[in-house]
């Protein structure tokens, strides 16, 4: 009867149609949507025409695909246990660690592209030696891989790290009162549980693999992906020539982000 009477003081909020936290928001809203709409939606008539009758586009953009999975991969195989340990254990040089994630996001991407050429060039000690074993990376498919790998596993490891944050450790407890050692208890009990924040984390890691232009640039302008085909079309041709590519990369760019915010309003 208490509680009831509480509750019944409680004055109701009155109903607003639009929320001053809405109306401050819709000028940012709008500044990040409508390069993108203005690029898509009167192209998007070219750039599937593109897609069927521009062989050289189509090559590309499996290009762009297939290396930003190759670096969404790596980043997801690299990255999972690095954003375990930043979730669950304290251990020395934390924050560097935690900086040097950040500092990918933070580097202008041509710079980035020059640092990843010093380590992986072929006058570097790493890039020498990888040439030596037959492996190219300047100029190459593992280049671009390499560059997208750069700026977008950071990205990964961050959405990782927040999924086994979320992950109570009693479950990890209590698979140890049962027998389970570490190893086990990571995959068979913190992995599956953080396992859509992965997948999720993987997603925006691929999505941010095959929009990179910058550091790609740099390392491996041939083999030619999306975004350097569109750079080399309007510098070459043209605005209007340049237009078709730039809206089916962001076409690919889109689909995966979309459909991952509705699987996200559908649980």
């Amino acid at each position: 009867m208490r509680a009831r009477a509480e509750r019944a003081t409680i004055p109701a909020v009155p109903a607003r149609r639009h929320s001053p936290a809405a109306l401050l928001a819709l000028p940012l809203l709008l500044f990040l949507l409508a390069p993108v709409a203005v690029l898509v939606v009167p192209n998007l008539g070219a750039a599937l025409a593109a897609l069927a009758g521009d062989a050289e586009l189509r090559d590309a953009l499996g290009r762009t695909a297939l290396a930003a999975c190759l670096a969404a991969g790596l980043a997801a195989v690299l990255g999972t246990p690095l954003a375990w340990l930043l979730a669950r254990r304290p251990f020395p040089g934390r924050a560097l660690v935690e900086a040097a994630l950040d500092l990918p996001l933070v580097l202008p991407h041509p710079v980035a592209g020059l640092a990843l050429l010093l380590v992986l060039g072929r006058q570097s000690p790493v890039g020498g030696a990888l040439l030596e074993l037959g492996l190219r990376i300047v100029g190459s498919l593992a280049g671009t891989t390499a560059a997208m790998l750069f700026v977008s596993a950071p990205l990964f490891v961050s959405a990782a790290r927040a999924s086994f944050a979320a992950v109570s450790e009693a479950h990890e407890l209590v698979a140890g009162t049962l027998g389970a050692g570490p190893w086990r208890r990571f995959w068979r009990v913190s992995l599956p549980l953080a396992s859509r924040g992965l997948l999720a984390g993987a997603v925006v890691a691929w999505a941010r693999a095959i929009s990179e232009f910058g550091a790609v640039v740099v390392v491996a302008y041939h083999p030619r992906v999306a975004s350097t085909l569109a750079y080399e079309r309007f510098t070459g041709y043209g605005l209007r020539e340049a237009l078709p590519v730039a809206a089916a990369l962001a076409l690919v760019a889109l689909v995966p982000l979309v459909a991952l915010r509705a699987l996200r309003v559908a649980r």
